[in-house]
This record gives structure tokens, sequence and C-alpha cells, in this order.
């Protein structure tokens, strides 16, 4: 099934990411995890892909065991460190495996990996190759709070025009923990003449160590109720676990209320946070 076709009925999506593993000595334990959240019958699970394209078995054999157990699949596909002929050869796999879908992302080289630059240098190039290839429905990434290399909020929104003419179909933000700053965004590509559907992409903060790094990653804003949260429970696991697990419900309730009806939840490989907030909005997403 089509991504396109599964955010833009009627009844609310709710869905999960799952990262496959670096070596295969751990790749069981991920394949495990993903199944588990399969079993929540999500609306459909994104399945991320390393950069260079060191996960890219990884991550088609998870996509076609999710597959083969009713879920649709979005595959990512990274291509700042590979040509081309890689990107043509990885999209002649996915397709054989029977994906339909994939979000196409510029990806960065992470430090000291001896990576460089290839074929491409944006998102856009990517998704015109797919768009070209035929046969997939193509997603792009988008920043609610602005790239970190953008330099302002006008040439953010640009980049991502340019993305919707080369055949970007929705968009899935970079997580946020303020849903005034997505409703802000939202009227701006608006505004902008950008109409193609976004999918909010909400992280669950489940222990004290993740914020600093996600902070680094993505350069997201806390609101200070958050921020109050962390410093409460920062040293009890359990309690930081529910808490955050509690704000990420209240936060999607909230999407969901102001007619934001696609959202992503970025859930670490963790089933049991994923099942936590499936019970939570049980009723809701119903």
């Amino acid at each position: 099934m089509k991504i396109i076709d599964i955010i833009t009925s009627e009844r609310p999506s709710l869905s999960f990411e799952v990262f496959p593993p670096k070596t295969e000595a751990t790749y069981e334990s991920v394949r495990d995890a993903a199944l588990k959240i399969c079993e929540l019958s999500p609306s459909y699970m994104s399945v991320t892909f390393g950069a260079g394209g060191g996960t890219s078995e990884y991550t088609a054999s998870i996509c076609s065991d999710i597959l083969h157990r009713g879920i649709t699949p979005l595959a990512h596909l990274t291509c700042l460190c590979l040509d081309r002929e890689r990107i043509f050869k990885e999209l002649t796999k996915l397709k054989e495996l029977g994906v339909e879908n994939i979000l196409a992302l510029r990806g960065d080289i992470p430090k000291d990996s001896g990576l460089t630059s290839q074929g491409y240098s944006h998102a856009s190039e990517l998704i015109s190759d797919i768009k070209s290839f035929g046969g997939f429905c193509i997603g792009g990434a988008c920043y609610p709070e602005g790239h970190p290399e953008s330099p302002d909020s006008y040439q953010d929104i640009e980049a991502l025009k340019i993305k919707a003419e080369c055949g970007c179909e929705f968009l899935t933000t970079q997580m946020f923990f303020d849903n005034n700053i997505l409703y802000n965004f939202l009227y701006r590509l608006y505004r902008a003449g950008v109409d193609i559907p976004v999918i909010a992409g909400v992280m669950p903060v489940t222990n004290a160590s993740q914020i600093k790094r996600l902070m680094s990653i993505a350069g997201s804003a806390l609101p200070q109720r958050f921020v109050r949260i962390v410093d409460r429970y920062k040293d009890s696991p359990e309690a930081m676990k529910q808490a955050g697990i509690a704000f990420a419900t209240e936060q999607i309730v909230d999407l969901y209320a102001n007619g934001i009806n696609a959202v992503h939840v970025y859930s670490m490989n963790k089933p049991d946070v994923a099942a936590a907030i499936a019970k939570n909005l049980s009723e809701i997403i119903k």
C-alpha cells in the first residue's frame, strides 16, 4: 500500500520507526523488536538506512519481514555517500522485494568515517532519480525548526518546494516537542503554496541521557514543562520512562485534535514504548 493513501484517509494514522543494526551480531534482536512492533498493527513502519549504505542489506531484509507480516514498510534511502549506480541497485532490490515506499534523504557523512560525497548534494536530486525509476511513493524530510544548514526559514521552505516539484508526495518532520512550532511551520508551508501532506514526527524521551544527544542532532527547542519533567524524574529511570511516554501521548492527542491526522513515532527499536503509546491512543485511532 502507498503511504500517501494511508495518511490521506479519514482515519488517524500512527506509525513507528526502527533502525537496523550496524553489525550482524545484533541483527536478530533488532528484527525481533521490529516484528513485535508489527504486532501492534501500526499504519506503517519505517526502516532507516545507514550512511554509505552500510546497513542496506539489513534495511531491505527488515522491510521484507515487515511486509510479510501484513504491515506497509517505508524504506529510508540516503544518497550523499552513494553514486547513482548504487542508488539504482538499491531501488531495484527494494522493488523486487515488493517495497512501494521510500523516504528519500540526503544524509550526513559521519565524522571519522572515511566516507566522501558522491553523486548527490541534495535530497531533491535523489527524489528526481527515484521518480524517473518509477514505481515508488516518495517521501522527504522537513525540519519545523529549520534545517541546521539552512541560512533562514525562507530558504528552508524553498528547498521543500523543490522537493515537491521533483516528485516528493509527503513530508515527515524531524522531532519537535512543542506543537505550536509545527502549527506555525505548517502555516508557512501553506503561505508558500507547498500543499503536500505532512506527517508529524514525535520522539518519546524515556531516559534523561537522550536529551543532550537529541538536541545536538535536531536542535529542538524544549518547552519549560518538558524541562521540568526531565529535572524531576531524570534520576528515576522507570518514572522518566513513564513520564516521557505520557508527554508524547499528550502531544499526539493534541496533534490529532488539531487536524494533524498522521503521526510517526521515533520509537528507537523499543516495542514496549511503542506498545504503551498505541495503548494510550487505542480508542482515538480506532
